[in-house]
């Protein structure tokens, strides 16, 4: 059998998307290949489609127009091999659910209903957790933890899916900044036989850490670089790039391309 080479190495495909909300569409002709272990990051403003984008990929809404494909299939038959990392978890810090049990959720989609956890389950729980570094406090009350121990928990939780795709909206908004580096640095590492596609606001992070980068406010800007020119920037933020910048003297945040 002949087997298309380019076909394989497509994690995520979108191919002239629209979609939005109760016919309102928020993202306009969306087209993004996603390279299997390519780790791209998606910076735009509030509104512009970023987390509407992950919930397309994830089958949460249906594109108004336009294709979907995850590894090639569609969304319903693709979307087991995506491990999801939300922009926040809201629980009840009193509630009595342990660092391992939360982890465990992620084998949910693995069992049949009221199946319960088996040997396989619980050596991939145990491994993930070491993966994140946080086997040590596995016994531990999640409402214990800190900002930071408790998003390498839900990274855990997504990777006990055994996904071969890892989407992230925000995976350090709510993580003090002594510990973001730490995470991006996890995620670096998790990228060596992980897809990644993760949303952030933190555009320092994201020249450092990520392969490629987008820029997204309905309309999607990317061409499978790092590098993204001043214009796309303002286009994508729609105001001179000074204004995003921080400090009191403006300086770009990436450089031009060649």
């Amino acid at each position: 059998m002949i087997i298309n080479k380019q076909m394989e190495t497509e994690a995520i495909a979108l191919n002239n998307v629209w979609a939005g909300y109760n016919s309102e569409p928020i993202l306009e002709d969306i087209n993004l290949v996603v390279k299997e272990l390519d780790f791209i990051g998606l910076i735009g403003p509030n509104g512009g489609g970023k987390s509407t984008l992950i919930k397309v990929i994830l089958g949460l809404i249906k594109p108004m127009e336009g294709e979907v494909k995850i590894l090639g299939s569609s969304v319903n038959l693709g979307r087991k091999y995506i491990g999801y990392v939300p922009q926040s978890c809201e629980f009840d810090r009193q509630f009595p659910v342990r660092v391992h049990e939360v982890v465990q959720m992620g084998r949910l989609g693995k069992r049949r209903l009221f199946q319960p956890y088996n040997k396989k389950d619980n050596e991939i729980v145990k491994k993930v957790l070491d993966q994140v570094g946080m086997l040590e406090l596995s016994s531990r009350p999640i409402g214990e933890l800190s900002g930071g121990q408790r998003q390498r928990v839900y990274i855990a939780r997504a990777l006990a899916a055994e996904p071969q795709i890892l989407l992230l909206d925000e995976p350090t908004a709510s993580v003090d900044p002594k510990q973001k580096n730490s995470i991006y640095e996890l995620l670096g590492k998790l990228n060596q036989s992980v897809t990644i596609l993760m949303i952030s606001h933190d555009l320092g992070a994201i020249s450092t850490y990520v392969k490629t980068v987008g820029c997204l406010n309905r309309r999607l800007f990317y061409h499978n670089d790092k590098l993204i020119t001043k214009e796309m920037i303002e286009q994508t933020y729609e105001c001179p790039l000074e204004f995003i910048a921080h400090g009191s003297v403006p300086h770009r945040v990436f450089p031009e391309h060649d």
